[in-house]
């Protein structure tokens, strides 16, 4: 009876972790808002936050992997450099102005568009095939499409308030009151979706290049610690050029000192952590599934202490972005299944060749011929480069419309 309970508690451990993870990742929507709301300057706490994540993690891959990791390349560095702008500076920048000019259950909902949005790039470089005829390309494309629906929804459509609960704390009351009367509220929310969809296209394309920057350089602490030291340079150098008033880097024992130490030592690094040991136990598809918990979250804690009120518009295209996001997560591991299927369906092939010693017959001589040409034809180096090229065009073209919105 003990051991079976113990099997149980250490099955489930994983989704324990998780939902832990998921929490905490909430609690950095709330924080943000507060310490926006509180006057500290998006980008300083952008930079602040890397700044603390660098000195969390970089000590812990020393330790963990100074004798194990080999040497840094080249081609590893820009990976990184490229990891903490997508996912980093340029990806946190705009999603916290996203989150300013909205709210962190919105946010939070968008955010859910990352793997849509991530299929639309991997299409658009070669690293994914559109297989309409089959049920996980179906899936596939009706995820993509729902997420997308969802959020035009979240954008355009408001809808009646839901009166769930209410407890009457409000910690945003008085300076929300006069953003409020300060800005059209239509154009905040329009703006702050484009942002949002902005980062959701950043935060894509920084999982395209640390998935290549993971074959490469298959170290957890390590990457991270180049992505965080990347972003920490970028953001206090972009955050120096846009602030000129150096008070606003002053962070004192308040709100403002509490968020970056949430988010850089919790957020960036522990929760980090957390998420490396699932994807190591359990594999990325486990992980991403508990992805639209944190919207849950989010939710209810932004009811709870800043007084948020929901709207029907707002739980329909949540509704939509999450049924959108595990219909793309069955296609990808229907995908995963048939993939190892075919794979040992081969070996087993091989092997009984090779047992009963038979040669190989024309029509295998002929498939044999036909991957290598298609393996000559499709280097996997030139590919790589001509995706890294767009990535780089798409970095600018990003990083022109962040500025274009926020001046």
């Amino acid at each position: 009876m003990g051991g079976k309970l113990c099997n149980i508690v250490d099955g489930a451990k994983p989704a324990i972790v998780m939902v832990v993870a998921q929490l905490g990742f909430g609690g950095v929507n709330i924080f943000y808002k507060l310490a926006v709301n509180d006057g500290m300057n998006v980008r300083v706490l952008i930079a602040y936050r890397f700044i603390f994540a660098t000195t969390f993690i970089c000590p812990l891959a020393f330790i963990l992997e100074r004798k194990s990791s080999p040497r840094l390349t080249w081609m590893i560095a820009l990976q990184g450099f490229l990891c903490g702008l997508f996912g980093g500076a340029l990806g946190q920048n705009l999603y916290l102005e996203s989150l300013a000019l909205t709210s962190p259950t919105f946010s939070a909902a968008m955010a859910n568009l990352i793997p849509a949005v991530t299929f639309i790039f991997a299409l658009f470089l070669g690293l994914e095939r559109l297989e309409i005829r089959t049920w996980a390309g179906k899936a596939k494309v009706t995820g993509t499409l729902l997420g997308i629906g969802g959020a035009m929804v979240l954008t355009f459509y408001k809808g009646p308030q839901i009166n769930i609960w209410s407890t009457k704390v409000n910690l945003l009351k008085h300076k929300d009151q006069h953003v409020a009367a300060s800005h059209g509220e239509l154009d905040n929310h329009v703006l702050g979706s484009i942002l949002a969809v902005a980062s959701c296209f950043s935060y894509a394309i920084w999982l395209i290049i640390q998935a290549k920057m993971g074959e490469r350089y298959p170290f957890d602490y390590s990457c991270t610690a180049l992505m965080c030291a990347s972003a920490t340079v970028q953001a206090i150098v972009y955050a120096m050029c846009k602030e000129k008033n150096w008070s606003a880097w002053k962070l004192g024992w308040n709100i403002r000192l509490l968020t970056v130490a949430y988010t850089g030592f919790l957020a960036s690094g522990f929760m980090v952590v957390l998420v490396s040991w699932c994807v190591r136990k359990r594999g990325p598809l486990f992980v991403s599934i508990f992805n639209p918990l944190m919207l849950v979250f989010v939710a209810i804690l932004g009811s709870l202490i800043l007084d948020e009120k929901l709207y029907l518009g707002s739980i329909i295209g949540g509704v939509l972005i999450v049924i959108g996001l595990y219909a793309m997560l069955w296609a990808k591991g229907a995908e995963m299944k048939s993939m190892a299927t075919l794979s040992h369906s081969k070996s087993s092939k091989e092997a009984e060749i090779i047992n009963v010693g038979t040669a190989p017959t024309e029509h295998d001589e002929d498939a044999i011929a036909s991957d290598v040409s298609a393996a000559a034809t499709t280097n996997p180096r030139q590919q790589y480069c001509f995706g890294l090229f767009h990535l780089c065009c798409c970095c600018c073209c990003c990083f022109n419309i962040y500025l274009f919105f926020t001046g």
